[in-house]
């Protein structure tokens, strides 16, 4: 029986955005699925959520073997970085690679477990499990033609400016200007000997359980990967759990959750703080952007908390 495809409205949306190449994929996406099926003798069970740039199905190789079937749209740049780094990672600290064929845009991954936001444990407990996956992941040799952490700043510095320009009256100015004076020393910090494959985006959605393993054994999906030091990836930590920070005072909090971070990892608090400062203005504004204004208030409020107490490290 063939498998019913029911794309998400937020992927079919991504995939119309991509032109005339999306379109055809979405066209010829069924056509695509059964020839895989057929080409690596898989089983395809069912379709599964949480796919916002790529079709996601449950398949078992012809050995038995669980594993998820992943097919992205056409024409994303992030596709061919994020097999680049699973495939140099090989399993370590990040979701192993099956099988691949770049020019179909498919890949064949292990089935790990739930997203360690599934599994009911409170921030600081998933920050340890997301720390001690980091500290394996980053063992990761960098690829070739990544964002380096010079880029990655200088790129982040110039999407705050250009989206403060359109949500003036939601971030105070003193909020983007201490934004934009981190991002400039986080570009001067910059160095290759102290630079790794960072992740880029290790929130708790991207760390899933490994099957049949240590309940607290997890790997990374969906790498960004960048060439950058080990605080931008803790920085994406301290962007997360707006509310958690604003249960008491954020500031105190967020000082707490920092200090938590550079103990658990031996990274200075200096290059934490203000890679989580920077992506909490940015990300806010991105918010902003999008119309989600709820959230968006709260990373900023949290934002503007840690602003009336500048360079505490």
């Amino acid at each position: 029986m063939p498998l019913r495809i029911d794309l998400p409205e937020v992927l079919q949306r991504k995939a119309l955005e991509a032109g005339s190449e999306g379109r055809a994929w979405l066209q010829r996406l069924p056509a695509i699925v059964d020839a895989l099926k057929q080409d690596w003798g898989l089983t395809l069970s069912s379709q599964l959520s949480g796919g916002t740039e790529a079709l996601v199905v449950a398949a078992t190789t012809r050995a038995g073997e669980d594993a998820v079937l992943k097919l992205v749209i056409p024409g994303l740049s992030s596709a061919s970085s994020q097999l680049r780094v699973l495939l140099t990672a090989q399993g370590r600290g990040y979701v192993r690679v099956l099988q691949h064929d770049e020019p179909r845009g498919a890949t064949l991954l292990e089935r790990l477990g739930p997203r360690l936001s599934e599994v009911g444990l409170t921030p600081a407990r998933q920050m340890e499990v997301l720390c001690r996956t980091l500290v394996d992941a980053w063992q990761v040799p960098p690829t070739e033609a990544v964002l380096s952490g010079k880029e990655k700043a200088l790129s982040l510095a110039r999407l705050i400016e250009e989206l403060w320009s359109e949500h003036m009256t939601s971030c105070p100015r003193h909020v983007v200007e201490t934004a934009l004076r981190y991002t400039a020393a986080r570009e001067a910090a910059f160095t290759p000997d102290t630079s790794i494959l960072a992740h880029g985006d290790c929130h708790a959605d991207n760390a899933l359980r490994v099957r049949g393993d240590d309940a607290q054994a997890f790997k990374f999906i969906d790498p960004d990967g960048i060439f950058i030091e080990r605080g931008y990836d803790l920085g994406i930590l301290m962007r997360e759990w707006s509310e958690d920070l604003l249960e008491g005072d954020a500031f105190t909090r967020g000082i707490k959750r920092c200090q938590q971070l550079s103990m658990l990892t031996g990274v200075a608090p200096t290059a934490i703080w203000q890679w989580g400062f920077i992506e909490r203005v940015s990300t806010g504004l991105y918010l902003q952007r999008l119309g989600l204004n709820t959230e968006a208030t709260e990373v900023l409020d949290v934002a503007a908390a840690w602003a009336a107490h500048p360079d505490p490290f």
